[in-house]
């Protein structure tokens, strides 16, 4: 028979280690006013600018989608169904 040595799982033993969680200091920042800054806007426009009206190979992948019977997946269109079944109704809004 195997004799019991230790008596840490008995009650009235010594306590278990606690953990004490204390609260993360938050720093205090002044009120700062919403600002936009418009000095790349040139550069943007560029870019923008340098980019396609239309990409071809979205265009294509797009059709390849349209024309496949399995696209989506059963299980996505069942993940999406379920989204929209638990989705709460704005109609009951009692905000």
């Amino acid at each position: 028979m195997i004799q019991k040595t230790s008596s840490s799982d008995s009650a009235g033993g010594p306590d278990p280690v606690s953990i004490t969680l204390s609260k993360p200091a938050v720093r205090a920042l002044p009120p700062q006013e919403d600002s936009v800054s418009t000095a790349n806007i040139n550069g943007l426009r560029a870019a923008l600018a340098s980019q396609p009206e239309i990409r071809p190979d979205v265009v294509a992948r797009g059709q390849a989608l349209a024309a496949d019977p399995n696209y989506p997946s059963m299980d996505v269109i069942q993940h999406v169904a379920g989204m929209i079944l638990n989705a709460p109704d704005p109609s009951e809004d009692q905000s």
